[in-house]
């Protein structure tokens, strides 16, 4: 057997009854390895290089830093496997939330997505994130860039290849696990998706909406390059002027200004950015609040699930040459969040480790 240590040998008594054929090896079942040629402290350490890295790295991680000789193809099977379990624990064991409910914070959710490559062509792997956080200290809209922000108290991750709405039930059955509701009390921070926001006003009527500021500014620098140029400072002035203008006044202000503008332009192509971004801020207009969450000591970015994307995601499953079946790849992943919310020790610790 694959211990800890590396290889062991151990002999034990192995039981066959005559009659039915049935079999048994009482010792294989008291040490934990009923599951196969791993020790359950083996599993741990393989499981984590496969949640880690790719297989053949895993594979390689492993003999050079513990001495252990596993396969890349054992490694994917343990890991597929057990991710799959981890999945169903997090969506339904009552100790994935224990950690959470008791801690310390306003309750915020965040919500986002990335491709990933598969048998079945790119498809986007959706991220969400429960959090709490304590308010920092009160901000002026000068200082949005700067202010300190309290790390989050707790974090429940999960991510998926799912449709929006398969993923959306994902979330309100979160929700319900941690007594939301119909959202009051809940933010919710996210770029200006279409699928993310349908999805969280059908769910929690009542939750504060916030969309993502670097999102934004993002649009305003888009069309600012449209109006004045590339990399030019009359577009960087633009663009800052307006992002000032929502972060210090009523956000109706700034979109009154820009259709102003979009009715006296005289280039085709300066109507249509200016009609696009007045677009988008108009259909994201409830989550534009900004000047009142800063003077609350709240986030008004979306950085935290931009985190998962990157890290859980993107660190995983976008290496050269990856292509994933969508159901291994839901496995794996399930193990990064369990990774990324804290709970891996909470998961193993547990009987459905």
């Amino acid at each position: 057997m694959i211990s800890g240590v590396g290889d062991v040998t151990i002999q034990r008594r192995y039981y066959a009854c005559r009659h039915c054929a049935m079999s048994a090896t009482p010792w294989d079942e008291w040490a934990g390895m009923d599951q196969g040629h791993l020790t359950p402290h083996a599993r741990r350490l393989v499981v984590l290089a496969g949640t880690s890295w790719s297989f053949d790295m895993a594979s390689q991680r492993l003999k050079e830093f513990c001495g252990l000789s596993v396969s890349d193809q054992s490694i994917r099977r343990e890991t597929e496997a057990m991710g799959v379990t981890a999945a169903s624990w997090q969506q339904t064991s009552p100790e994935s939330l224990e950690s959470f409910q008791p801690a310390a914070g306003q309750t915020e959710f965040y919500t986002d997505g990335t491709c990933v490559n598969t048998r079945e062509g790119w498809k986007e792997m959706r991220a969400a994130v429960f959090a709490k956080r304590e308010p920092g200290p009160p901000a002026e809209p000068s200082q949005w860039r700067e202010r300190y922000l309290p790390p989050p108290t707790a974090r429940v991750v999960f991510c998926e290849v799912a449709a929006c709405e398969a993923f959306g039930d994902r979330w309100s059955a979160m929700g319900e696990r941690l007594g939301l509701g119909h959202g009051r009390g809940l933010s919710v921070l996210a770029d200006g998706a279409k699928w993310i926001w349908s999805q969280v006003r059908e769910r929690w009527p009542q939750r504060e909406c916030v969309v993502d500021i670097f999102h934004v500014s993002e649009h305003l620098h888009a069309c600012a390059r449209v109006l004045h140029g590339e990399h030019t400072p009359a577009a960087r002035q633009w663009a800052d002027s307006y992002l000032e203008m929502l972060t210090q006044r009523n956000p109706v202000e700034p979109i009154q200004r820009i259709e102003q503008q979009e009715d006296s332009a005289t280039s085709e192509d300066h109507r249509h950015a200016l009609s696009s971004l007045r677009g988008y801020l108009t259909g994201n207009l409830d989550g534009l609040w900004y000047r009142d969450r800063l003077k609350r000591g709240l986030p008004i970015g979306s950085g935290l699930v931009e985190g998962v994307c990157k890290t859980v995601i993107g660190r995983r499953f976008k290496h050269g040459g990856a292509r994933w079946h969508v159901a291994h790849a839901n496995a794996v992943v399930a193990l990064c969040s369990l990774l990324y919310s804290d709970q891996w020790n909470r998961f193993w610790e547990s009987k459905a480790a």
